[in-house]
């Protein structure tokens, strides 16, 4: 039987909003999570509370959490050396998570910094990682177009892989940061760089309309993508996206779509259900 990792990413869905949700709130929701068979949760992440505040409290939220018995691995998003410092400190926090634009003008948006300072800042945390036992998972944003007119083709999308996995990064995930991506390039760019890079585990990022998730998921899925992030009811998504429709790809979509094709995704029923009650309890006041 076909396998897939689910991942979800409550920290993907909470960032963007401007009303304070409160750290007892996110640690109850996290927490309803842990147990639904997911194979990572993206649960937070360590950036500047100036940038992110929402996130502020990712340490405390951490502290709280009851990993006792979790199979699940935490992922961590940082966007800098200091933010990996402070991940690091956790040891079950498994994965560091590195957003990395190959678009200058996102990248500047997104961290300030240029494309090859970030080189540098990946290549740092990269060795951070390796001493304190973790894993760095890539994010290659815009890595299904570009909005901001800079140079974009799936060679350059290929070349930067192929830097990356040079560099160490052996979990690429390529994002669909502001929705742009469509069937024929996701399947072109998976069908492509799978088979080139063996040693590269391929994750999807997609954001998506409600009306185009199917698509999306299924031209990954077909192109040999077996790595999937989503948020529950689809909430959160890129602050930058045009159209305020385009959000996270729904995790109960996934599901429903790898269920129907016979494809195991280690999932709770029950676990899931109650998950995304928790879900749509809490959002509601947000959204």
């Amino acid at each position: 039987m076909q396998k897939v990792k689910i991942i979800e990413c409550p920290r993907d869905a909470m960032q963007g909003i401007k009303d304070w949700i409160p750290t007892s709130e996110k640690v109850q929701y996290i927490q309803s999570l842990i147990h639904c068979g997911f194979d990572t949760i993206d649960f937070g992440s360590f950036v500047s509370p100036k940038a992110i505040p929402q996130m502020k409290d990712t340490a405390e939220v951490f502290s709280r959490l009851d990993l006792s018995s979790a199979q699940v691995k935490l992922l961590a998003i940082v966007a800098n050396v200091r933010g990996a410092q402070e991940a690091v400190k956790f040891k079950e926090i498994k994965y560091l998570g590195y957003p990395f634009s190959i678009s200058e003008n996102f990248q500047m948006r997104n961290t300030h910094k240029t494309i090859a300072q970030s080189i540098d800042i990946l290549d740092e945390i990269l060795n951070l990682a390796e001493s304190n036992n973790k894993e760095v998972v890539a994010y290659l944003s815009m890595g299904f177009g570009n909005p901001y007119g800079d140079p974009w083709d799936v060679n350059i999308v290929g070349e930067w892989t192929e830097k990356l996995a040079s560099m160490g990064v052996r979990i690429l995930s390529l994002s669909d940061t502001v929705g742009t991506s469509t069937p024929k390039i996701i399947t072109y760019l998976y069908s492509n760089l799978i088979p080139k890079f063996p040693n590269i585990e391929f994750g999807a990022h997609l954001h998506t309309t409600p009306d185009k998730w199917y698509e999306k998921v299924d031209a990954a899925y077909l192109a040999g993508c077996r790595r999937f992030d989503g948020a529950i009811q689809g909430f959160g998504g890129c602050p930058m996206a045009k159209d305020e429709l385009t959000g996270n790809m729904p995790t109960e979509k996934m599901l429903g779509y790898f269920t129907s094709g016979k494809v195991e995704t280690n999932i709770n029923p029950k676990s899931f259900e109650s998950a995304r009650n928790e879900a749509v309890k809490m959002f509601s006041n947000y959204y």
